[in-house]
């Protein structure tokens, strides 16, 4: 499955960016560094002059790629979100039961990168901590309205859609499959965050099969009630 996902291209709205980052050498490297320095520094203290510096170049090239740091931000989010994606159609298809599926989907979800997997120049396991600790502010904005007319947020809420969709499958009357699995998905981020830096507001530390565990219980409870 390794094989087959990294031959894949994940696409990313081309609103989001001036310039493919992928169609250059620099593009890719202003990828690869910001995921870094905003791990390393968060994204408020981020910025493309600091970032320029990082990478030997000058500011004026990084925003040939991205006009503002929020675009940058939703764009790696939404690469996240694209290959998440892809990680749950190839984990869950030709699974005979149902509540299989929905188990793998909450997997998927809940599974941390190890240190030793990239896709291409892509650091999965620093990309996995950005999405948990900086993933909401691309888009608890005001321009939020905007950037979701522009589809900005698709490959988030298309993630959202397929998991719903297995959440329908178990109980077709269901009426809350789409506010259940962005719970889900919200909730890992934060339990994940709470074990890391807030560790009084969790009962699970740092266990990734045990929160696992405990949203595919509390989902199918829900789902059957």
């Amino acid at each position: 499955m390794k094989h087959l996902i990294g031959q894949i291209q994940i696409k990313v709205n081309e609103k989001i960016f001036l310039k493919d980052p992928n169609s250059s050498d620099l593009g890719k490297r202003i990828i690869n560094q910001s995921i870094l320095m905003i791990d390393e520094i968060g994204l408020e203290s981020f910025t493309f002059r600091k970032l320029a510096k990082s990478l030997n170049t000058t500011e004026s090239s990084v925003y040939r790629y991205f006009e503002s740091k929020n675009k940058l931000l939703i764009y790696i989010t939404s690469w996240y979100w694209g290959w998440l994606e892809y990680q749950l159609v190839f984990s869950t298809n030709n699974l005979p039961s149902v509540e299989d599926k929905l188990r793998t989907a909450i997997n998927v979800l809940s599974k941390d990168p190890t240190d030793s997997e990239s896709f291409g120049h892509i650091n999965l396991e620093v990309l996995n901590r950005i999405v948990i600790s900086e993933s909401s502010k691309a888009y608890l904005t005001k321009e939020v309205d905007n950037a979701n007319k522009e589809g900005f947020y698709a490959g988030y809420k298309r993630l959202v859609q397929r998991i719903s969709d297995i959440v329908l499958e178990c109980n077709p009357s269901f009426q809350y499959a789409h506010t259940l699995i962005s719970t889900i998905v919200e909730g890992i981020h934060h339990q994940k965050y709470f074990a890391d830096h807030l560790p009084s507001l969790t009962d699970i530390k740092n266990d990734s099969e045990q929160l696992a565990s405990f949203y595919t219980d509390m989902a199918l409870a829900i789902i059957k009630k």
